[in-house]
C-alpha cells in the first residue's frame, strides 16, 4: 500500500510484491488512491480478457488473414460476369492477379510454405500490382469494386489528378492510405491486406519525354511520391487528413500487401504504339491505306492489348513507376450490342433498378427491346461508354418518376423507341 506522506506505491494491491523486492518491474496507480498495480499484473490481466472474449467470439482473435477467403481464378472471373459486360480477358488478367496476391497472402500466414521443396521455400513473392487501360465507360471502377465486394477486404479509390508533391496545395499521396484506413473501420491490420484503385493514373504524366527544369507538382512529382507506396513501404498517414506537422502522431500502415489497380484511359497511347510498330499516324480518314472513322476506335482498342512498358514511358510515365505495374489489362470500348446487355443483363442493370423503383410505386415497368437498342445507339454517339446510359434514363424517366407516385392505384408503363426520341410520352395505364 501507498505511504500517506510521500505518496509512493509501496507495494502491488494483487500480488503484494514491494518495490524493492522487483526492481525491474514499475507501478501504475490505479483510480483509487493509494492502490497500485505492478505492470506484470497487468499484463497477465490483459491475457485473461483478451482469452475470454475469444471464447465468447472467435472470430475476434483472428488475424484477416486468417479469415481471409481465396477463390479460385474461375470463381472471381464468374462473379465479374455477374456485374462487368465483355472484357473477357481484362477479367482473366485481374482474376489471375487477385488470385495470386492473396494466395500469397494466405500461403505466408498458415505456413503452407514448409511443405515446399528445399529450393522453393525461401523464395519471397512479390506483388503484382494491375494497370488496366481503357476508355471511359469501358468498366475499370466497376471490375475493381466487384473484387472487393467479392473478398470481404477494404477498398477505396482516389483520384491521382488531385495529389500533388509533399508541401504543395492538394492532397499527399499518403491519404490514399487514409481513405482505405477508414473503409476498414479504423483498423490497420484490415488496411493492410485492401486494394486501393487510383483513377486517372494517366493524368499525371509528365509533359514531355525529357526531364523537366521546372518543378511539376502533380505530374512527375506525384509519380515520384507513389514509387515506395506502390513498391511497399510503412508510410506515416496523418489519422485526420490534411497536412503533416512534426508534431503530429501519424499512423504507420505497411503497404507491402496492399493491392493497387491503376486505371486510365490514356488518349493518344494508340498511336505511340502504331509508331513504335512502323504503322502510319497521319492521313485522312477513309482514303487508301487509312481505316475509316467507324473503324478507328475499334483499331484504338486492339492496339493497347500490344502495349509496352516502354509505350508508357514515351506517354509520360516514369520508368520507375512503369516498373511497378507488371501486370497490363486492356479494355475495349462498349459497342451497341455490349451496351444493350449492360442495360438488361447485369446483376445491378439499370432497367432493372428502374423496374424496382417504379415497383415501389406500384408501377409495372417494362421496356421494348427497339427503346433499349435506341438507347444504346445515342449513348454510343455521346462516346461516354456504359456511364453515359444513367444519364440518358435519368432523363428519359423524369416526368414518369415524376407524375407516378401521384397516381391512383397500380399501372403499367411501357417504354418504347418511340418515347426515346421524344416522340411520344411514356403512359400511365391504369388497372
Amino acid at each position: 500500500m501507498a505511504n500517506g506522506k510521500n505518496n509512493k506505491p509501496q507495494g502491488c494491491a494483487f500480488c503484494g510484491r514491494n518495490v524493492g523486492d522487483a526492481p525491474d518491474t514499475f507501478f501504475i496507480p490505479s483510480m483509487y488512491e493509494g492502490l497500485y498495480i505492478c505492470s506484470d499484473c497487468l499484463k497477465k490481466g490483459g491475457e485473461i480478457v483478451r482469452e475470454v472474449r475469444g471464447k465468447k467470439n472467435p472470430a475476434a482473435t483472428e488475424s484477416p488473414v486468417a479469415r481471409l477467403k481465396v477463390p479460385t481464378p474461375r470463381e472471381i472471373k464468374e462473379e465479374l460476369d455477374r456485374f462487368v459486360i465483355g472484357q473477357e480477358q481484362a477479367k482473366k488478367v485481374l482474376s489471375v492477379a487477385v488470385h495470386n496476391h492473396y494466395a500469397r497472402l494466405k500461403a505466408k500466414f498458415s505456413g503452407r510454405d514448409a511443405a515446399l521443396p528445399d529450393e522453393l521455400a525461401d523464395v519471397e513473392l512479390d506483388k503484382s500490382n494491375v494497370l488496366l487501360l481503357g476508355p471511359t465507360g469501358s468498366g475499370k471502377t466497376l471490375l475493381a469494386q466487384t473484387l472487393a465486394k467479392m473478398l470481404d477486404v477494404p477498398f477505396a479509390i482516389t483520384d491521382a489528378t488531385t495529389l500533388t508533391e509533399a508541401g504543395y496545395v492538394g492532397e499527399d499521396v499518403e491519404n490514399i492510405l487514409l481513405r482505405l484506413y477508414q473503409a476498414s473501420g479504423n483498423d490497420i491490420a484490415r488496411t493492410q491486406i485492401g486494394i486501393i484503385y487510383i483513377d486517372e493514373l494517366d493524368k499525371i504524366s509528365r509533359k514531355g519525354e525529357n526531364a523537366s527544369i521546372t518543378r511539376d507538382v502533380s505530374g512527375e512529382g506525384v509519380q515520384q511520391a507513389l514509387l515506395k507506396i506502390l513498391e511497399g513501404t510503412v508510410a506515416n498517414v496523418p489519422p485526420q487528413g490534411g497536412r503533416k506537422h512534426p508534431n503530429q502522431e501519424f499512423l504507420h500502415i505497411d503497404t507491402t500487401n496492399i493491392l493497387f489497380i491503376c486505371g486510365g484511359a490514356f488518349v493518344g497511347l494508340d498511336k505511340l504504339i502504331k509508331r513504335r510498330r512502323g504503322r502510319r499516324v497521319l492521313g485522312f480518314s477513309g482514303a487508301e491505306g487509312v481505316p475509316a472513322a467507324e473503324d478507328e476506335e475499334k483499331d484504338a482498342a486492339q492496339l493497347l492489348h500490344e502495349c509496352e512498358p516502354e509505350d508508357l514511358v514515351h506517354f509520360g510515365l516514369i520508368p520507375e513507376l512503369v516498373g511497378r505495374l507488371p501486370v497490363f489489362a486492356a479494355l475495349e470500348p462498349l459497342d451497341k450490342a455490349a451496351l444493350i446487355r449492360v442495360l438488361k443483363e447485369p446483376k445491378n442493370a439499370l432497367v432493372k433498378q428502374y423496374r424496382r423503383l417504379m415497383a415501389m410505386e406500384n408501377v409495372d415497368l417494362q421496356y421494348t427491346d427497339e427503346a433499349l437498342a435506341e438507347l444504346a445507339e445515342r449513348a454510343v454517339k455521346r462516346g461516354t461508354g456504359a456511364r453515359g446510359l444513367r444519364a440518358l434514363m435519368e432523363n428519359l424517366m423524369l416526368e414518369l418518376m415524376f407524375t407516378a407516385p401521384s397516381g391512383p392505384g397500380p399501372a403499367r408503363c411501357v417504354i418504347t423507341a418511340e418515347v426515346v426520341r421524344g416522340e411520344a410520352e411514356p403512359e400511365l395505364e391504369r388497372r
